[in-house]
């Protein structure tokens, strides 16, 4: 089991290819805590309100381009492949197996058929580890289930050329060649710390292209994104009748905690990442960065016990909207501390 799908996966293949920079860095329930700080520009934000999404909003704590990032910083050499060719997509993914190597494919949640959700996400990150043709059937390790999982292959293709939100799955394969140990750490942290740094001040690249958003959409990334989701809360009431207000406020606590990382469970890998660096290198400033973040979890988390509190709703809406407002400062203090860090274990490596 693992917090976030892309964290899991990753933690997953980084187990299975004996990579880590000794001890349990890379085996512990916190791998990407770790790996999602220390070795890539994983943290960031993206905040979407979507006319006719269910619920209407959507906040992602992640950068796009998180999962190539990651191998490449740790040196591998990582392709993403992607088609609307059903067999070609099939073909990638029986290729890596038949080397050998489990992969890593995007499949959409209400596509697999032991989740048994109804929300879509097009790009949730599954390992596929075997198959069996004579039963049509192929072996999925996911980050939500503790036991490997059968998936039929009618239902994985399904899953795997989904158009749904928030973007096309394509049959997206992640081919990846692995390097023998990883690269200095120092190094990798001083990259992976600046790198998301800077994704937080100035916005990476999102999971959704902004120009096939419908008109009267919000799509606003990092530190920009984060002040415009704490200014847009505050309104809601003028924009939404009291069923689709209660959706998108119930939705806060499972984008903040889980299905978007949108705040609380990304800060909090980071807190992981940054406490793991200064234990490892005696980095003051990574420690420092740390205790930002954790100030900065605790807000986002804050705000979603605000958001689905016992209280009338229009006292829930000001609530929540009162904290969001703090979480701007909070997120600029610490990106500042996290480049600061970056800094220090720059000159040091």
């Amino acid at each position: 089991m693992a917090g976030h799908c892309g964290s899991g996966a990753l933690r997953d293949l980084l187990d299975w290819a004996g990579l880590d920079w000794g001890g349990d860095v890379l085996t512990t329930g916190g791998l990407v805590a770790r790996v999602g700080g220390v070795k890539e520009p994983g943290l960031d934000f993206s905040y979407l309100r979507v006319p006719g999404l269910a619920p209407p909003i959507y906040l992602v704590g992640r950068g796009g381009d998180m999962e190539v990032d990651l191998l490449r910083r740790l040196g591998a050499q990582v392709e993403l492949r992607r088609t609307d060719d059903a067999a070609l997509g099939w073909r990638w993914v029986r290729d890596e197996l038949t080397a050998g190597r489990p992969v890593m494919v995007w499949a959409d949640i209400a596509e697999l058929p032991y989740l048994r959700v109804r929300l879509q996400m097009s790009r949730h990150n599954v390992v596929v580890i075997g198959y069996d043709d004579e039963r049509q059937i192929a072996y999925v390790v996911d980050n939500d289930r503790e036991a490997v999982q059968e998936v039929p292959y009618a239902a994985l293709a399904r899953a795997r050329r989904s158009t749904g939100f928030p973007a096309p799955t394509r049959h997206a394969t992640f081919a990846v060649d692995w390097p023998e140990r990883l690269p200095d750490l120092r190094s990798a942290a001083a990259e992976a710390f600046a790198a998301a740094a800077a994704g937080i001040r100035h916005g990476g690249p999102g999971i959704v292209d902004s120009s096939d958003l419908p008109p009267g959409s919000i799509s606003a990334l990092g530190l920009a994104g984060i002040r415009e989701f704490a200014d847009d809360l505050a309104s809601w009431p003028q924009v939404w009748d009291t069923v689709t207000l209660e959706a998108a406020l119930a939705a806060l606590p499972v984008f903040v905690e889980k299905a978007g990382t949108g705040g609380g469970l990304f800060r909090r890998l980071q807190v992981a990442a940054c406490h793991d660096v200064a234990w490892r290198t005696g980095s003051s400033a990574s420690a420092r960065a740390g205790l930002a973040y954790d100030r900065c979890a605790e807000a986002w988390s804050r705000l979603a016990r605000a958001a689905t509190a016992d209280v009338p709703l229009p006292d829930r809406v000001a609530a929540a909207a009162e904290a969001a407002a703090r979480l701007p400062a909070l997120e600029e203090e610490a990106a500042d501390l996290l480049a600061l860090a970056a800094e220090e274990l720059r000159v040091s490596s």
